[in-house]
């Protein structure tokens, strides 16, 4: 299959990052539809001209009809999802999916799925603190990686249709990893962020922190607005991998308190100059 003005795509799950796929392909002229829990969610997207046609229930002719379905669901729902309904899935239909964490799922999908219907995994890591199709408008994906994450069981054909997926959502970046290289870096860019994040905010109860803070402090605690139920769901299932970025960070920190207990300014000095020569590689690209 290759993806064209032809190709059915349809997205199981239209909050922000579906909200997001759906928005970019209707500007594409693809044809979208979506299932999702919330009939509110389908109103708002037709009413702005984000998907073609909805509906809250699982659709037979729908997912029938589906060339490429793509799945934005928390994890566990996920492999629920496959298990209860892959029967309704077209034949040679490609699955692809948002889902953060990848050695976990990736396996048990292809080890259930029906041997006419692939999956290739991908992560979009372009998601918003905040929630919902109405703010999915807002996901910038212009300056963004897209992953994609296959494995021995996957075609060249199917991998490169989600890596042009990617380049059609207007990613800048479509790359290629394997589940488990993934969920090793994704441990430590997203998920560990996400720890440090959270733990800045619940260190410390001075109160009015919002009107005496600067940016320093706005930039890293941007995204402590979290999505509990979502990332403690990630947390556990990346957790040998984020466990050890933790003990890596938890390391460092303690090398830096250390220096400061003993006026160490050299040692101080050295982690800010490596600090700020792998900073400035973010800057170059």
């Amino acid at each position: 299959m290759e993806l064209s003005q032809n190709t059915k795509i349809l997205i199981v799950g239209l909050g922000l990052m579906g909200g997001s796929y759906a928005i970019a392909l209707k500007k594409k002229g693809y044809s979208v539809g979506c299932i999702t829990r919330s009939q509110s969610s389908i109103d708002y997207a037709l009413a702005n001209g984000i998907i073609d046609y909805g509906t809250t229930e699982v659709d037979p002719t729908l997912l029938g009809d589906a060339d490429l379905v793509v799945f934005s669901l928390y994890p566990r729902v996920f492999l629920s999802w496959i298990e209860e309904n892959q029967q309704y899935l077209k034949p040679g239909a490609i699955l692809t999916d948002v889902t953060g964490v990848k050695t976990s799922i990736v396996y048990r999908v292809q080890a259930m799925l029906r041997p006419d219907v692939e999956f290739v995994a991908a992560h979009p890591m372009a998601g918003r603190e905040v929630y919902g199709v109405e703010n999915s408008a807002g996901v910038k994906v212009d300056e963004a990686n897209f992953i994609v994450t296959p494995t021995k069981a996957n075609t060249p054909e199917a991998v490169a249709l989600i890596k042009r997926l990617g380049e059609e959502l207007g990613y800048a970046r479509v790359s290629e990893l394997t589940p488990e290289a993934h969920d090793e870096i994704v441990a430590f860019v997203s998920q560990l962020a996400h720890c440090l994040a959270v733990v800045l905010m619940t260190c410390n109860d001075l109160e009015h922190l919002e009107d005496y803070t600067g940016n320093s402090f706005r930039d890293l605690t941007r995204i402590a607005h979290i999505n509990e139920d979502m990332w403690s769901e990630l947390f556990v299932m990346n957790r040998e991998a984020l466990l050890h970025q933790m003990d890596l960070f938890t390391d460092q920190f303690a090398r830096l308190r250390d220096a400061l207990a003993q006026n160490d300014m050299e040692t101080m000095k050295t982690m800010m100059r490596l600090s700020t020569v792998r900073r400035d590689a973010f800057d170059k690209k």
